[in-house]
């Protein structure tokens, strides 16, 4: 589960830009850029630290504003999940992120501060009267929240929480298919095909999300055709879809605008995924 929430790193300054008028907004937009368009992944990671802790600087002032929130939120659970070993720091930082997500959420819907904890049916109300101004902080909310739960991946009552992130990124979907450039679909095909069929999984469906993350991107994004090969071909012992799927993603030119780091990640998984093929088939 754990290394399809890279795809994280490529939107983690969402909305920081409005926020940071005075620390100047070009340079948070080119930071963004630069960011999104790195093909050094090392570099990001050992610049990463530095970024967090200015958030935490600039929120020490601006704790009441929705979109800084955002952006450290997702910010903070790209890094655990990219760059974090599995362990108490990783769930530290996860929780914090997952803090600072429902915090935006609630600023800018009063009523929905309990979201995390609504019974289904009440969640389900909740989700039917969002609008596209909601979108933001709904999908940063169900993909740092599904980026917690990786971190507690031994702990089957955040497991359980898997169900709300769904409705979460349905209830986006329903509003706007194309959000993100179509990762939205990515996450849903993600969470369909993290079981096998027998414990639950719904291959083909989430196959199809997939299909559609890869179409909406125009065929940028590489990370969904890693995430088919992993968790689908590979269930399924079928290794000639396996091995092209991961072919396709290497001979890809993983540079884009906006997708350059995430295809450069998927590019290093795709790697690792065929270097173990001969032992796992």
């Amino acid at each position: 589960m754990r290394f399809w929430l890279l795809m994280l790193l490529s939107v983690s300054l969402m909305g920081c830009s409005s926020m940071m008028t005075k620390a100047g907004r070009g340079v948070a937009s080119d930071l963004r850029a630069a960011l999104q368009n790195s093909d050094d992944p090392e570099l990001v990671r050992e610049a990463l630290p530095a970024y967090l802790l200015m958030l935490d600087a600039l929120l020490q002032r601006h704790a009441d504003q929705p979109d800084l929130l955002l952006a450290a939120a997702q910010l903070n659970v790209a890094y655990a999940g990219a760059f974090v070993p599995p362990g108490a720091r990783q769930l530290q930082i996860t929780d914090k992120a997952l803090t600072e997500a429902g915090q935006a959420l609630c600023l800018q819907r009063a009523g929905w501060c309990a979201i995390r904890h609504e019974a289904l049916p009440q969640l389900t109300q909740q989700l039917a009267g969002i609008d596209r101004a909601d979108l933001p902080a709904l999908f940063t909310l169900a993909t740092v929240w599904a980026g917690w739960i990786q971190a507690r991946s031994n702990d089957w009552n955040a497991i359980a929480d898997l169900a709300r992130v769904q409705m979460l990124l349905q209830a986006v979907d329903r509003q706007d298919p194309t959000f993100e450039q179509g990762s939205v679909h990515l996450y849903l095909g993600a969470l369909d095909t993290l079981l096998p069929p027998a414990l639950g999984g719904r291959q083909k469906e989430g196959v199809a999300e997939l299909e559609r993350a890869i179409a909406l991107s125009q065929g940028h994004d590489l990370m969904a055709k890693v995430i088919w090969a992993q968790q689908v071909a590979r269930v399924n012992y079928d290794r000639p879809t396996h091995d092209r799927l991961l072919h396709e993603v290497l001979a890809a030119d993983p540079h884009a605008p906006g997708w350059t780091l995430k295809n450069c990640l998927a590019q290093e998984k795709a790697r690792a995924l065929l270097k173990s093929a001969d032992d796992y088939f």
